[in-house]
């Protein structure tokens, strides 16, 4: 597996070794400690998510402030951008983010440290996303950020307007959001 820190350190990019031939393919999509080996985290998973959305969806961006989760996504089938916007106050990166592209294809994942809110936007069809976190849902801790807040200047790859939850209309911006120490 080889991995790739991006250009907010602690957000890694996985990319498996992929065995194919006229068959199909085969690849480890996880291993524990090769997983902490590559990211630093020696987190456990508590929980595995599936989401499956249709092309234009946006969802996010989501965190938790208390119980925060560590995330680790992939995609199984079409295609997402993905985002992650470091929330902890204390970081020189704070109120930066990363977006990657994560399609079935590339077989790439995405590990997201606890203090950060994800999103992604659908770009084929339909997306089946999964992932995998480091603590369970807590729905009363749950916060929104505002995808389209003009602070975070992020260039979703977006043709059309997005399909939002109202949930997810209601994100806050930057300054009015609950971060992290």
């Amino acid at each position: 597996m080889k991995a790739t820190r991006c250009a907010i350190p602690d957000l890694v990019l996985l990319e498996p070794r992929v065995f194919g031939d006229e068959r199909g393919f085969f690849f480890e999509s996880f291993n524990q400690r090769k997983f902490a080996e590559l990211t630093g985290s020696d987190l456990p998973f508590v929980q595995d998510n599936h989401s499956r959305s249709s092309k234009g969806v946006l969802r996010g961006l989501h965190y938790q402030i208390q119980q925060a989760q560590g995330k680790l996504v992939r995609v199984t089938i079409g295609e997402v951008y993905d985002v992650a916007v470091d929330l902890r106050r204390s970081s020189p990166t704070f109120g930066q983010s990363v977006g990657v592209h994560l399609s079935a294809e590339n077989h790439q994942q995405f590990w997201i440290p606890p203090g950060f809110a994800h999103g992604f936007v659908v770009l084929s069809d339909s997306a089946d996303f999964l992932y995998k976190t480091t603590d369970y849902w807590a729905p009363q801790h749950e916060r929104c950020l505002a995808w389209n807040d003009a602070k975070l200047a992020i260039a979703w790859p977006l043709s059309t307007p997005p399909l939002v939850s109202a949930k997810d209309l209601l994100g806050s911006s930057l300054d009015q959001a609950e971060v992290f120490a």
